[in-house]
């Protein structure tokens, strides 16, 4: 079989990767191309264009680059139909995808969603065009099979695949802790992981703010888990000489590791959680694009810990809220108080368990190649 696969984002990246390897086990033979990164590169990926020359954050960043995005929508059309695929596989990014679902099925390529884009968030009118255009949608939350029902669409819900990316830990914490300091040079306090995104645009936007945090807690070290598709100037350029470390593509030791963290919203506020790791999410997007997400954008929460469980579990600070003295009091509180930080971890495994067990990657290959067949 060949396989086309789109994804626009670090953590699609990390899906496809894992959803390509259950792939290969049910056909050695299988062939792949698309768009993604480098973890879908090492296995065995064509790779057409990489994530980090699609991300656009925000509306205002969007209507920016919008002759970049239409040509890179008309270069992938004709890329699919010279290499004439079996099957296109769209992971999440749905303002590209959704375009490229229509065109492909018009065509009579078969057409799998894996990841649902947040339809239940905003813009509910592309249910329509999802039901119209693809041939199966794998959704990931368990609310999302209940949303789509009450539109007449049936999907399946395979399960979060994080919980096959994140594998249970066998060494102990001591070792670990150890084998972390002596590969990139720490000390001994206590960890607070920054995660700041995987855009420039949302790094800039908080990175300021949240390593202000550092001269406040001295007894701990901060640690940005970097990622190797942003220069580390462009990090260092936002510190003003602040006592942080940077760590690249090595987020999830560094959470196994850490006491607390501060979290930008987006898949490392999950990853954050089923590491375990008491945390407070942050967001602050451009006056005009927080504006207009303001008013279309239709949920409680913009973590996707406190979206799954439907309360808040962890802290959210948005836009103006998010500043020196709010985030102050709120890692104070999940660093120093013991009853706050045993009750969040024991609302993260209730999470834990509404996600669907292990083997979201092998489920999804399973409907692909159903679907396929």
């Amino acid at each position: 079989m060949k396989y086309y696969i789109i994804t626009g984002e670090a953590s699609g990246d990390l899906h496809a990767s894992n959803l390509i390897k259950e792939l290969i086990k049910r056909d050695e033979n299988a062939s792949f191309r698309g768009w993604g990164g480098d973890l879908m590169q090492e296995q065995g990926v064509e790779l057409v264009r990489h994530y980090r020359d699609l991300a656009f954050m925000g509306f205002t960043e969007v209507v920016l680059n919008l002759n970049s995005i239409f040509q890179n929508i008309k270069f992938c059309k004709k890329d699919i139909l010279s290499f004439n695929p079996d099957a296109i596989i769209l992971v999440d990014y749905p303002g590209f995808n959704l375009r490229i679902a229509e065109f492909a099925s018009k065509l009579h390529f078969k057409v799998v969603y894996y990841i649902s884009p947040q339809v239940w968030a905003w813009k509910q009118s592309r249910v329509k065009k999802i039901r119209k255009y693809v041939d199966k949608m794998l959704v990931i939350l368990p609310f999302e099979k209940e949303f789509y029902s009450k539109h007449h669409y049936a999907v399946e819900f395979v399960g979060h695949p994080l919980l096959d990316a994140i594998e249970p830990e066998t060494n102990s914490f001591a070792m670990l802790m150890k084998d972390f300091r002596d590969k990139h040079f720490l000390d001994e306090k206590p960890i607070i992981a920054l995660l700041p995104g995987s855009r420039k645009q949302e790094i800039s936007a908080v990175l300021e703010i949240i390593t202000s945090m550092v001269d406040k807690f001295t007894d701990y070290q901060f640690i940005i888990g970097g990622i190797s598709s942003i220069d580390r100037s462009f990090y260092t350029s936002l510190l003003e000489g602040k006592d942080v470390k940077i760590i690249f593509d090595d987020t999830y030791s560094l959470l196994k590791l850490a006491y607390a963290a501060i979290v930008t919203s987006g898949t490392a506020t999950l990853e954050t959680a089923l590491f375990g790791v008491p945390q407070v999410i942050c967001f602050k997007g451009r006056f005009f694009s927080y504006q207009i997400a303001k008013r279309i954008v239709n949920v409680k929460f913009i973590g996707l810990v406190n979206l799954i469980m439907d309360r808040k579990i962890v802290a959210e600070l948005i836009q103006n809220d998010l500043n020196e003295a709010n985030l102050y009091k709120e890692l104070k509180a999940i660093i120093e108080d013991k009853s706050k930080r045993k009750d969040i971890i024991r609302q993260y495994k209730m999470l834990h368990d509404k996600l669907g067990g292990a083997g979201a990657s092998k489920r999804a290959a399973e409907e692909i190649v159903r679907t396929v067949a």
